[in-house]
């Protein structure tokens, strides 16, 4: 293990996903602390368990586990103890609990194998609609969108625009460039339909700092320099207020947090009830 590096191994017998997002949005109160997830989908016998429990143990990591099979689970509480390795149950309390208040015994099935629902296939619809609409590859689509998100680069257009496409909403986004002007599609859409992201400027700076060192390319490209970044902001205010848009600063905000409020603001506007979530104009 490398001299300071710390882990989280995110055992599942399904996707982990879910585990692992719990996780992250944990992590984020930890911010000076820098770990490594790795994520072990779809284990589901103690052969494929065992060699992730021993790195685990040798690496000192954290092992996070959501399993729902009752002799699996009692066999990672065993070892981890017998291995002196920290552990947390995501999944076995909650079940242990919900039997007790429903008075119902749980049918302890993974949930990818689960009779596949309507709402099933809805999803996967939602996740490629949202895959085929990313950055605004076709604009003629936004019209089939539940929701357009619209914001400069690196304001999470993408990442929340999959985390909602997760929970059935078909999402696109569209890429605010200065002096380009929106897609006529955008126009016609109820306001409900679209909202604008923002973000503060250092957030931001450091964000494209990020990602052209990733890249391999000049930290001093006008894509990262500030000017160039308050250029942008200052447009994407401008051409918001324009529009009777909500606006949602993703600055500080975890995409989980940011994705709870813009579903409480549709809910709200769909439903025609005044809005108390942190959704606010952008001042002209």
């Amino acid at each position: 293990m490398a001299e300071g590096k710390r882990f989280l191994d995110v055992l599942s017998d399904g996707t982990g996903a879910t585990a692992e997002r719990v996780m992250r949005a944990a992590l984020l109160q930890f911010p000076q602390q820098e770990v490594e997830i790795r994520r072990h989908p779809r284990v589901r016998t103690r052969d494929r368990a065992e060699p992730i429990l021993r790195r685990a143990a040798q690496d000192r990591s954290l092992l996070v586990f959501s399993v729902v099979s009752p002799e699996l689970s009692e066999y990672l509480h065993e070892r981890t103890q017998e291995l002196h390795l920290e552990a947390v149950d995501v999944i076995g309390s909650v079940i242990g609990r919900l039997e007790v208040f429903l008075a119902q015994k749980p049918i302890h099935r993974p949930g990818p194998l689960l009779p596949l629902t309507d709402e099933y296939f809805r999803r996967i619809e939602a996740v490629e609609f949202t895959v085929k609409s990313d950055a605004g590859k076709d604009p003629r689509m936004f019209t089939d969108a539940d929701l357009v998100l619209v914001g400069v680069s690196r304001t999470s257009k993408t990442p929340l625009a999959t985390l909602l496409a997760q929970r059935g909403l078909k999402v696109a986004n569209h890429t605010v460039v200065i002096d380009k002007p929106l897609p006529p599609q955008l126009h016609a859409l109820p306001s409900h339909q679209v909202v604008g992201l923002t973000i503060d400027i250092d957030t931001l700076c450091r964000i494209r700092q990020e990602r052209l060192e990733k890249l391999g390319m000049p930290a001093g490209t006008q894509y990262g320099v500030r000017p160039h970044v308050e250029r942008e902001l200052r447009y994407a205010e401008k051409l918001f207020a324009q529009y009777p848009w909500p606006v949602v600063d993703t600055s500080g905000r975890s995409i989980d947090e940011t994705a709870g409020i813009i579903l409480e603001r549709m809910s709200e506007e769909m439903m025609g009830t005044p809005s108390q979530s942190p959704v606010a104009r952008i001042p002209t």
